[in-house]
C-alpha cells in the first residue's frame, strides 16, 4: 500500500491520527455492548420479544460478515479515506435512525442494515489508514492503541449503556453515536490517504457470499420457530419439511458454487474476491477457525448470561452492566499483561489455556442454574471468560497476520473480520434459537404433566406454544395472566412452570456453549508454537458479538 507522506502525518499530528482512528474503533465496539445489557428495555420499547432483539441481533453482524471483504475492495477502489467517510455516513445515519426507531423493522433497518453496511466499510479502512498513516517501526504500537480502543468499549460499553439506559433511555446512546459520527467526519481530513488502486470487485463472487451465509445462519436463527428438519405443529414447511433444512441445504449448496467460481477465477487470471491459496495456508487457516470458534463462544455467553441476569433475575441495565465488569476488567489485564509477562510465551499453550478457561466459566454458569441461583453466581464464569478471551486476543492476531506477507495483511484483515462476525451470527443465531427451542418444550411438558390442566387445555396449548414461548420475567408473565383473568391457583403453577423452564432452557444454552468451545480447541493444532512476530490489526481485539 503506498501513502501520502506517512513519515509527515507522524511528525505531525500523529496524536490526532490515532484519536480519529481509535474513535472509529470504539465506535465499532460500543453499541453492541450497550444491546447485550438492554436488550429486556429494548423490547419492552418496541413492544417486541427476546427473539425480535435476537434476530436483530444476529442479522447486524450477519451483514458484517457477508460485506466486509467486499467493503475492503471498496476502499482499495475509490481510497481508504473516502470508504471511511462514507461508511461514517452511513452509519451514523443508521445509530439515528436505531435512537428514533419506534418497531422492531425499523431498528432492523437503523441498526442491523445501515450500520452493518457501514461498519463493512470502516472496519478495513481502519486497518489500511493505520499502515497509510505510520511507518514500519511506529505501526505495530499504532495498531496496538487503536485495538485498545475496542478493549476499552468491551469493557465500559456494559456500564455506559446499563447507566444511561437505567437512568434515561437506550436511545440516547445511539444518539450519541451519530454526534461521534459528526465529530470524526470534521477531523478526517487530518489522516493521510491510502492511494487507490485498480482493482476489480468480483460481484458474482459477493453475492454468492451475501446468500450462502445469509442462508445457512438465518435458517439457524428460525430453527426454533420451524424446526430443524421436521415442520413444527402449525408451522411452515416445503414439501413435508421445515424450511431450515432447505435453508441449509441452499446455503451449503451456494458456499461450495462460491468456493469453486473463486478457484476459477485464480485459475483463469481473475481477480478472486478471497485468493484461494490463503486457505491452503496452515497457520492463517488456524487463526481464522479460532476467531470464528472464539466469537461463536462469546456470542453465545454475552447472549445468555444478560437474559439470566435481566429477565430471570429482572435487575436493570446498570445492575447487569456491573455484573459484567469481572469480564471486562479480567480481559483487558489478560490482553495486555499475557504479552508484557510472557512475551516469548507459545502462542498454542496460551491458546488452549484461554479456551480451557472459558470452558470452566460455562461449566460453571451451567452448574449454577438452581432455582435459587442469584447474581452472585456469574461473578466467577465471567472472570474466566475474561481471561480466556484475553489470552485469545493476545495471540491470535498475530498468528493470522504474520502468516501472509505484509502486502496480504489487508485481505487477511477482512478475512479476519469475516470469521469474527460469521461466528458471532452463529453464536447468537443458535444458542438463542436452542434456549428458545428449549423454553418452548419445557413449558409444554409442564403443562402436560399438571394433572389440573384439562385434556384439551393441553391440546391447544401444545399447538400454540409449539412455535416459541416467549423468554419472560414473573413480572411480565404475572401481568399477562392478571390480564387474561386467570384464576391464582392457576396461575401460581403456570408461574413455576415458567421459573423451571426458563432455567432449563439456559442450562442447556450453556451447555451447548460449552460444546461449542471444546469443538473449538481441535483448531487449536494449526497454532504455530513459537511466537509470531507481526503487527496485528485492530479488528483482532476483542468485540461484543457483532461489533
Amino acid at each position: 500500500m503506498s501513502s501520502s507522506g506517512p513519515s509527515r502525518a507522524v511528525a505531525a499530528g500523529s496524536g490526532v491520527v490515532l484519536l480519529v482512528l481509535a474513535s472509529g474503533q470504539f465506535l465499532m465496539t460500543l453499541d453492541t455492548s450497550v444491546m447485550n445489557v438492554s436488550m429486556a428495555q429494548v423490547a419492552e420499547d418496541l413492544d417486541t420479544t427476546i427473539t425480535g432483539i435476537q434476530t436483530a441481533m444476529t442479522l447486524y453482524t450477519l451483514v458484517m460478515a457477508t460485506l466486509m471483504i467486499t467493503g475492503g475492495k471498496v476502499g482499495t477502489i475509490i481510497g481508504r479515506r473516502r470508504a471511511f467517510a462514507i461508511g461514517l455516513v452511513i452509519y451514523g445515519a443508521g445509530s439515528l435512525t436505531t435512537s428514533l426507531a419506534p418497531s422492531l423493522p425499523v431498528l432492523l433497518l437503523g441498526w442491523s442494515l445501515l450500520e452493518g453496511i457501514g461498519a463493512a466499510l470502516i472496519m478495513p479502512a481502519i486497518v489500511a489508514l493505520v499502515a497509510g498513516n505510520f511507518p514500519p517501526e511506529r505501526r505495530s504500537a499504532a495498531y496496538g492503541l487503536v485495538a485498545a480502543a475496542g478493549a476499552m468499549a468491551v469493557a465500559a460499553g456494559p456500564l455506559i449503556g446499563g447507566a444511561v439506559t437505567t437512568f434515561a433511555s437506550w436511545r440516547y446512546v445511539f444518539a450519541g453515536e451519530s454526534v461521534l459520527v459528526v465529530i470524526i467526519l470534521f477531523a478526517l481530513r487530518r489522516i493521510n490517504d491510502v492511494a487507490p488502486a485498480k482493482v476489480r470487485i468480483d460481484l458474482i463472487g459477493s453475492v454468492l457470499s451475501v446468500l450462502s451465509l445469509g442462508m445457512i445462519v438465518y435458517g439457524v436463527l428460525r430453527s426454533s420457530e420451524w424446526g430443524w428438519v421436521q415442520p413444527k405443529p402449525g408451522g411452515a414447511d416445503i414439501a413435508g419439511l421445515s424450511p431450515v433444512v432447505w435453508l441449509l441445504l441452499g446455503g451449503m449448496l451456494l458456499l461450495y458454487v462460491f468456493a469453486r467460481w473463486q478457484n476459477h477465477l485464480a485459475d483463469t487470471g481473475g481477480e478472486p474476491l478471497v485468493d484461494p491459496a490463503l486457505f491452503r495456508n496452515r497457520q492463517l487457516t488456524g487463526g481464522l477457525t479460532m476467531f470464528l470458534g472464539q466469537y461463536t463462544v462469546q456470542a453465545g455467553v454475552f447472549f445468555t448470561v444478560p437474559l439470566f441476569l435481566t429477565i430471570v433475575l429482572e435487575l436493570d441495565a446498570l445492575q447487569t452492566g456491573i455484573r459484567l465488569v469481572p469480564l471486562s476488567v479480567a480481559l483487558l489485564l489478560s490482553a495486555v499483561g499475557i504479552p508484557k509477562i510472557w512475551p516469548r510465551a507459545n502462542p498454542r499453550r496460551v491458546v488452549r489455556a484461554g479456551m480451557a478457561a472459558m470452558i470452566v466459566g460455562i461449566l460453571f454458569l451451567v452448574a449454577g442454574m438452581d432455582p435459587g441461583a442469584d447474581a452472585s453466581v456469574v461473578a466467577i464464569p465471567m472472570l474466566l471468560m475474561g481471561v480466556g478471551l484475553g489470552a485469545l486476543a493476545s495471540q491470535l492476531g498475530a498468528v493470522t497476520v504474520s502468516a501472509v506477507p505484509n502486502e496480504q495483511s489487508a485481505e487477511v484483515g477482512g478475512l479476519q473480520n469475516t470469521a469474527s462476525n460469521l461466528g458471532a451470527s452463529l453464536g447468537t443465531a443458535l444458542v438463542g434459537s436452542v434456549l428458545i427451542a428449549t423454553l418452548s418444550t419445557s413449558v409444554i411438558a409442564g403443562i402436560n404433566d399438571d394433572p389440573d390442566v384439562p385434556t384439551s387445555v393441553k391440546q391447544q396449548a401444545t399447538i400454540e406454544l409449539a412455535a416459541g414461548v416467549p423468554f419472560l420475567s414473573d413480572t411480565q408473565l404475572r401481568e399477562a395472566l392478571q390480564g387474561n383473568a386467570v384464576p391464582e391457583p392457576q396461575a401460581t403453577e403456570i408461574l413455576e412452570v415458567n421459573e423451571q423452564a426458563r432455567l432449563d432452557a439456559l442450562r442447556v444454552a450453556f451447555s451447548l456453549t460449552a460444546l461449542l468451545a471444546i469443538a473449538a480447541l481441535f483448531g487449536t493444532g494449526r497454532i504455530p508454537r513459537h511466537p509470531q512476530v507481526g503487527s496485528a490489526p485492530t479488528s483482532s481485539q476483542p468485540r461484543a458479538p457483532g461489533g
